[in-house]
């Protein structure tokens, strides 16, 4: 998945605020103060009634960010938590204070900590393990988490899952295939969850857009594995597109291998993960090779700004936290101090605007993201499909 390979290694009326927030990026800001907000005794009433037992903020909201800050993860958990203070930093801080845990220690005991000091809402934790734990905390006091991990599993509950889900990018990049003429398929799956994940999302792509699934095979990544898989995929037929369903890598050791095959001419499917791995530009038999992901458009700003603040490269997943702070911003004009953050805000059907594009949760609580197609060409990529630029009604 990718938040955790990373971690070990990233209508119109409701966008609006957040599409001027991700496009100003490059905006100044006063710092919001350290101290926190004076508490008030009794919170105030609404229709969603007071989170019972719980510090009240009278001019700000209360939100927990949870992220690793040591630790194995802890270039990532930084680099969302800063990424996170640019977006408050960027917006004004009005309507929200974001107070940043550690999960390195525990990340439930992050989170009983973050609920006992008033916040209402939690973003994060990155791992989907810390988010099982937080998960079970937070439920108790009524307290929604979006998570920063991909897996799917773990939605639900008052648990949302803000991560890039390989299944979305594997569905959108074999639909591309599709409408360019491609028919039939082959896949090439890692062992492990990822690969189950990707082999069950391929052949459900596959199979509803109308293609032929010509057949799967595993491996562990060993070279001896590698070349076995693929003499076995072609013993099975001929495909018009193969998905390798792993890291650019692993791809540059498979497609020589493909092209001494019967199946050489096929058209080379990737992942999201295939996103930050720009160096597979430099390799001649990558070269046409199509896979889907966010756009780095707005990404990029951000990643200026963020070497310029921090005088560092931020990690591709920091956007995650940028945009969850954009979200909460949006949502925050709509919550009243004192009461319960508005969960259902979270699934209008006209979704969401950030850094990383539309999205937008469903009711599996899910973020469906806008995706675009890129297609690597002799030192460097390029878009062949653009993604939506906001959801439907």
């Amino acid at each position: 998945m990718m938040a955790e390979a990373q971690g070990r290694a990233q209508g119109m009326k409701r966008r609006s605020l957040l599409m001027i927030a991700a496009t100003s990026v490059l905006a100044a800001c006063s710092v919001v103060p350290k101290s926190p907000p004076k508490t008030v005794e009794t919170p105030p009433t609404g229709p969603e009634g007071p989170v019972v037992g719980l510090p009240t903020d009278a001019t700000r909201h209360r939100i927990a960010l949870l992220v690793p800050l040591s630790g194995t993860n802890a270039g990532v958990g930084q680099s969302i938590s800063n990424a996170a203070t640019m977006a408050v930093l960027d917006t004004g801080g009005k309507l929200i204070r974001v107070t940043t845990y550690d999960t390195a220690g525990g990340a439930a005991a992050a989170a009983q900590r973050a609920i006992s000091e008033g916040n209402r809402l939690i973003l994060g934790p990155l791992l989907s393990e810390d988010t099982r734990a937080v998960g079970q905390v937070a439920r108790a006091s009524n307290v929604p988490v979006i998570s920063f991990s991909n897996d799917v599993s773990i939605a639900g509950q008052g648990t949302y899952v803000m991560g890039f889900v390989p299944t979305q990018s594997v569905d959108r990049v074999v639909s591309y295939a599709r409408a360019k003429g491609i028919t039939s398929f082959a896949g090439l799956i890692p062992t492990g969850l990822y690969g189950q994940r990707a082999s069950a999302a391929f052949t459900r792509a596959v199979n509803a857009s109308g293609g032929t699934l010509i057949g799967l095979q595993s491996y562990d990544r060993s070279a001896t594995s590698i070349q076995s898989a693929v003499l076995k995929l072609n013993a099975q037929g001929n495909y018009g597109g193969l998905l390798i369903a792993d890291s650019g890598r692993v791809a540059m050791q498979v497609v020589p291998l493909v092209r001494k095959g019967p199946n050489k001419g096929a058209r080379i499917l990737g992942t999201e993960l295939w996103n930050t791995e720009t160096f597979i530009a430099g390799n001649g038999a990558m070269s046409g090779a199509w896979f889907s992901s966010v756009s780095d458009n707005l990404y990029n700003q951000l990643s200026v700004k963020y070497r310029t603040k921090y005088q560092s490269p931020p990690y591709r997943l920091s956007s995650l936290g940028y945009d969850a702070v954009l979200l909460v911003t949006k949502i925050a004009s709509k919550w009243r101090f004192g009461q319960q953050f508005p969960a259902g805000e979270l699934t209008d059907t006209g979704g969401f605007t950030g850094i990383d594009g539309a999205f937008r949760f469903g009711n599996s609580g899910v973020a469906e993201r806008a995706l675009e197609v890129q297609q690597v060409n002799p030192g460097s990529f390029s878009v062949v499909e653009p993604a939506p630029r906001s959801f439907a009604r």
